[in-house]
């Protein structure tokens, strides 16, 4: 904080220097005339603005350099990391290149009584040559980034563990696929009490069902005690959306076969996300009503959650945990899932705990959490 406010009473120094310069600059002048003094001593404060930039650019690198990217954690990480590197390395090298030219041409071309301008109105090699090569640079950083990115995620996931990461305003929810390692289907209309993410399976189906049975005799009931003509037209109207309701749902029951049904039987639902060391992960990522970014910092993962369609990213995470606490020399270090966009009011609440730990600990802690199965709502 201190920093920012002595960088800011920098500014304000300078800019109030040169407020004075220009008020005193038009009381000495009678004619709209600068003088050499005056462009001497713009150019100084031009030149002294351009050390200025690249003082501050290494302190702040010096400063924060370490608050850029946590330890990589995943298989891919150290790729995202190169890329990241070779990407600000070139950026650094322009930004180091340019300004000394820049400022440094500003002060030696500042206006002189005894120099006159040149006019030229085009320069073909000049104009070829800072377009071509601005133009081969991108083009070399896009392809290589598009390489990398190609790579993580055309990875071979046939062994994958998957899980699906389900975002909502604002919090996160985890499903596990179970022993047979597949997801059974799930639709946002089906949301409603127990059933949070709208898995569609026989336990859902019966219970859902059942609700909206439920409701209907309640409504009926209320109407044949009723003797306000407004307040039954009401219930009638509620009872014929919850009947549609009942046909909607059926029919998307119908439609679905036994085996995907079966498949959401064995799913697991858990608030806290936990990953086998070593092994590769799935994520698939849903939305149910705004766009999310599930972003997980040590792994290099990000990706957008979207309502009404699903997105996936497989990486293997490689440090425990535990390990990653001894590599930070912090006992408090937990791995997170947050959210990157903003979402809302509540957007800082959009975080999850991840655990990774050994295969023998994923397996045992998987088995603690057969109560919250889906057969189990």
């Amino acid at each position: 904080m201190i920093n920012v406010l002595i960088v800011f009473i920098v500014i304000v120094f300078f800019a109030q220097v040169v407020r004075v310069l220009e008020i005193g600059n038009l009381v000495s002048k009678t004619k709209n005339e600068v003088s050499d003094g005056s462009n001497n001593i713009n150019g100084i404060f031009l030149l002294i603005a351009g050390v200025g930039l690249v003082i501050f650019f290494f302190w702040q690198r010096a400063e924060w350099m370490d608050q850029t990217l946590p330890i990589a954690a995943s298989e891919h990480g150290p790729v995202i990391d190169q890329l990241w590197d070779v990407t600000m390395g070139l950026i650094i090298f322009v930004f180091l290149l340019l300004t000394p030219i820049l400022f440094g041409v500003a002060y030696y071309f500042r206006g002189r009584e005894d120099r006159k301008a040149s006019y030229i109105t085009h320069n073909n090699k000049l104009e070829f040559f800072w377009t071509a090569i601005p133009a081969v640079i991108l083009l070399v950083l896009i392809s290589y980034g598009l390489n990398v990115w190609g790579k993580i995620v055309n990875q071979d996931i046939k062994d994958a563990i998957i899980i699906e990461v389900y975002a909502k305003q604002f919090g996160w929810t985890a499903r596990y696929s179970g022993e047979d390692n597949k997801l059974g289907n799930a639709n946002v209309r089906f949301v409603g009490g127990k059933n949070e993410l709208g898995v569609i399976s026989e336990a859902t189906k019966n219970s859902q069902i059942a609700s909206i049975d439920e409701k209907i005799a309640k409504l009926k009931n209320q109407i044949s005690i009723s003797s306000n003509p407004a307040e039954k037209k009401l219930k009638n109207q509620r009872i014929e959306k919850l009947i549609k309701k009942k046909k909607t749902l059926t029919t998307y029951y119908v439609t679905t076969s036994q085996d995907q049904l079966l498949a959401a039987e064995d799913d697991i639902i858990t608030k806290e996300l936990h990953l086998p060391v070593g092994k590769k992960v799935l994520f698939k990522f849903r939305s149910q009503d705004v766009i999310h970014s599930a972003y997980l910092p040590h792994f290099r993962v990000q990706m957008n959650c979207v309502p009404g369609t699903t997105t996936q990213f497989a990486f293997t995470p490689t440090i425990t945990t535990d390990a990653m606490k001894k590599e930070v020399e912090n006992d408090l270090f937990e791995y997170v899932l947050l959210c990157n966009k903003i979402c809302g009011n509540a957007h800082y609440n959009m975080q999850m705990k991840v655990v990774v730990e050994t295969e023998e600990e994923f397996n045992k802690w998987i088995e603690e959490q057969s109560v919250n199965k889906i057969s189990n709502l």
